[in-house]
């Protein structure tokens, strides 16, 4: 089983906001990498409530890069791979919001989401929140750490591919009926769903 897991904090409501970013490299079923960058975004303004979810301020970034001097290193990563987030929809669209305000042209991959595929395997859980999640199979998180976070999203995916006997996410999104959302540089959809389990 191999894919990327990612997940952003932002510093404010813009999307191309991103001050932080997680990333976990998983071969074989293993974790084999994992990195975390603090970003500065194009604007240095931190909505008090952004803030108060990750614990990032203007000062932590200041002398950070910006998003395009850290991309082509990340690129490497998401370019014709799976890659997987909580909440992908939220993730992919600051990656998205990002690359535009750059310039930088979309890579091609597939993506998932560990909340969709949460709400289809587990679906007797109060709700399916990274941290609930977490609880639930013993992972360790201090949550809303972009690292952290993206720790517990790789292992939720690996849970999940492991309850379903599926090597890869690729065949447990057809275990689970539903299709993976696919990023190109002429086009990103999101996924849906295709039937219930």
């Amino acid at each position: 089983m191999n894919f990327t897991a990612i997940d952003f904090e932002t510093a404010n409501g813009k999307r191309n906001s991103a001050c932080s970013l997680g990333l976990v490299q998983v071969i074989d079923g293993e974790i084999v990498e994992s990195k975390e960058w603090l970003i500065s975004p194009p604007e240095i303004y931190f909505h008090p409530f952004n803030v108060s979810i990750h614990g990032i301020t203007e000062d932590d970034v200041r002398n950070e890069p910006s998003f395009n001097y850290i991309w082509e290193e990340v690129e490497g990563y998401l370019q014709n791979q799976m890659v997987i987030a909580h909440n992908a929809s939220f993730d992919t669209s600051v990656l998205r919001a990002c690359l535009d305000t750059y310039g930088i042209p979309l890579p091609k991959f597939d993506y998932m989401c560990t909340v969709q595929i949460s709400r289809i395997l587990w679906p007797g859980m109060p709700n399916h929140k990274l941290n609930t999640l977490a609880h639930l199979f013993n992972i360790p998180l201090k949550h809303h750490d972009a690292l952290e976070d993206t720790l517990a999203c790789a292992k939720i995916a690996i849970k999940a591919c492991e309850t379903m006997n599926a090597s890869q996410l690729s065949e447990l999104a057809k275990e689970i009926g539903i299709k993976p959302g696919k990023w190109s540089a002429k086009e990103c959809r999101t996924p849906k769903k295709l039937k219930k389990v």
